[in-house]
């Protein structure tokens, strides 16, 4: 069937310009450039906007994250006909009463073993450092015997003037420490709040946003805002309780062969999934960091539960959780954590997948409206019947 739209008039300029796919696609890319350029000469218009955002982002961030969280509980008693009010209490009181055990039973035992890690750290260093040394004063490491011996006095150096500097500004940074306390203390005051009234309105927020839309396109922008948010939630939703299961593996499987401070490093592990792939590589580093202390066997038992732990989470935890709702090919997902690690550091690579997720939908409707609007990718009747009796003889 032939998409091109019948009142578009045949001009030169249609030809060379609007009919041309290529120009079109350069005009488009000029106009984000200079859209960049304008932007990046103009920021600090927006540092009004910045600020507010860094004072209410932390909150809204961690309220969002528990409401996608217990959104299947809450949706489940309502449809169970429980009163939303009698609901929204059982869920705030069951994330308290959460919050509570998980303070109580977990922290303390991270609290002690962390104290014990920080205090033996010079001692690993030295065990690492005289292994190293021992095994480069070997004839094929000769030539970089001189090499390493410089690094290592310049790394004991830059340590020493960084202890000195952070004891010289130990009273100096109460005020940072304070500062940050305070914004913990805000947020767990804050964000039951907002979790209570995303839960009561949540579902309110999409049909307010399409109202300020014309008529005629309130439909497709809420088609395209109900997919973002579904990618959103599937991702948070599947991500954690990966990471919350990816933690529980590590724990078990460390305690079993007795590998020192073994909660606090899967603990660490399961939150460090969160980051996909590169997250598995440093709490990996980490664990074999402590094993190739204590004893070679045990960083052998470390693989060994690496990859016992790595067979579970890509055959069962995976598939089953987070399944194939952000159909992202994996070596897409890694260049863009990358990329917004280098740019914006740990904060860059805990949203970069969501942020990712959320433009590929925008851009996939923008896409599918744009061939609409300009017939420049319609087809013509004759390929069309060609195409046909193509897929008919195939299939004969």
């Amino acid at each position: 069937m032939d998409h091109r739209p019948e009142n578009q008039k045949k001009t030169w300029f249609w030809k060379w310009f609007l009919d041309n796919q290529l120009v079109t696609g350069l005009l488009i890319l000029l106009l984000l450039l200079v859209n960049l350029i304008l932007f990046s000469q103009t920021s600090y218009l927006f540092n009004p906007i910045k600020g507010f955002i860094s004072a209410v982002g932390v909150p809204v961030a961690c309220g969002a994250v528990v409401y996608y969280l217990v959104k299947p509980v809450y949706d489940f008693l309502v449809n169970k006909k429980v009163p939303k009010g009698i609901a929204i209490l059982a869920v705030m009181l069951g994330v308290i009463f959460l919050f509570i055990a998980v303070v109580t039973s977990l922290v303390p035992i991270i609290q002690k073993q962390l104290l014990d890690l920080v205090s033996q750290l010079p001692y690993y260093y030295q065990i690492i450092s005289d292994q190293v040394e021992k095994f480069m004063q070997s004839s094929w490491f000769t030539a970089l015997q001189e090499q390493f011996n410089t690094i290592n006095m310049d790394f004991i150096q830059s340590m020493t003037e960084r202890l000195n500097g952070v004891l010289n500004l130990t009273f100096s940074g109460i005020g940072s420490v304070f500062g940050i306390v305070g914004n913990i203390v805000i947020t767990l005051m804050t964000m039951p709040v907002i979790l209570y009234y995303l839960l009561k309105d949540g579902n309110k927020v999409i049909p307010s946003i399409t109202r300020v839309f014309p008529t005629r396109s309130r439909h497709k922008i809420s088609v395209m805002l109900h997919e973002m948010n579904q990618q959103v939630s599937s991702y948070i939703r599947g991500q954690i309780l990966v990471a919350i299961c990816v933690g529980v593996t590590y724990t078990i499987g460390y305690s079993i062969i007795a590998l020192p401070y073994g909660v606090t490093i899967g603990m660490i592990a399961g939150v460090l999934t969160i980051i996909p792939y590169i997250g598995s590589i440093i709490g990996l580093s980490i664990a074999l960091v402590i094993a190739f202390v204590t004893s070679p066997s045990i960083a052998l038992q470390v693989l060994l539960v690496f990859v016992i732990e790595q067979l579970i989470e890509s055959r069962l935890l995976q598939p089953l959780i987070l399944g194939s709702s952000l159909k992202m090919h994996p070596v897409t997902i890694l260049v863009i954590l990358l990329a917004a690690g280098k740019m914006f550091g740990l904060t860059g690579l805990l949203i970069a997948v969501p942020v990712y997720a959320v433009i590929k939908v925008f851009v996939t409707h923008f896409f599918a409206w744009y061939k609409d609007y300009s017939g420049l990718y319609y087809t013509p009747k004759e390929e069309v019947e060609e195409t046909v009796e193509v897929v008919m003889i195939e299939e004969n």
